[in-house]
């Protein structure tokens, strides 16, 4: 599907999990041509039918970064953020892109495996060392990050108490949030896209 855009004109913007930076992509479309981004809303692939998951509190509340990958604040950048406001997205500019995407795989890889491995974000918050060794793996993943985590405060997760942590999130994985969030999607693709990310995680890893 990348394949698809290289002949085509203009700049393409991103958005979707991705750890795996934006030279990858820009080797196959042109480097000038990719913009990242990460989405606020969502929704489940079933056959040919995407259904979309109504926002909440949380989602409407947290900002979708759009951001050129040197971190470059251009006039395209502008006109995409400006374009998804007028459309009712609040969207935000973020110099930090790359860094934003690995932060969030560090933290969604260990996470989303878990539940699935548990049967569910409320299976999961029943099991204490699940839980426990699930922040263990996502301690480990933040602290192999090139950069510090972006958003800054998931720092939290490498600094706070073990003890407080998981019980933190036990209370949000049995929550009305995390219940009927992509958590509890049980999709083949879902598991695909965070073995992707995994993947992507260690290629990092290793290249460094």
């Amino acid at each position: 599907m990348l394949a698809s855009l290289a002949d085509l004109d203009g700049a393409v913007l991103f958005l979707h999990n991705w750890a795996a930076g934006a030279r990858a992509l820009g080797a196959v479309i042109g480097h000038e041509r990719v913009l990242l981004g990460f989405p606020a809303a969502g929704g489940t692939m079933e056959g040919d039918v995407v259904r979309y998951r109504a926002a909440n509190v949380l989602t409407r509340r947290v900002g979708m970064p759009i951001g050129e990958p040197d971190g470059r604040a251009t006039p395209r950048l502008e006109r995409i953020v400006t374009a998804f406001r007028a459309a009712g997205f609040n969207a935000r500019a973020e110099p930090r892109m790359e860094a934003r995407l690995r932060t969030h795989a560090a933290v969604t890889v260990p996470l989303g495996l878990a539940v699935r491995a548990a049967g569910g974000p409320v299976a999961l918050a029943d099991d204490r060392d699940a839980v426990r060794g699930m922040l263990h793996l996502v301690r480990r993943n933040l602290a192999a990050l090139p950069a510090r985590p972006v958003p800054r405060g998931l720092d939290a997760l490498r600094t706070l108490p073990e003890g407080l942590l998981v019980a933190v999130v036990r209370r949000f994985l049995r929550s009305p949030t995390a219940v009927h969030s992509g958590l509890s999607n049980t999709a083949p693709a879902e598991r695909a896209e965070l073995e992707r990310l995994a993947e992507q995680m260690r290629a990092g890893a290793r290249g460094r």
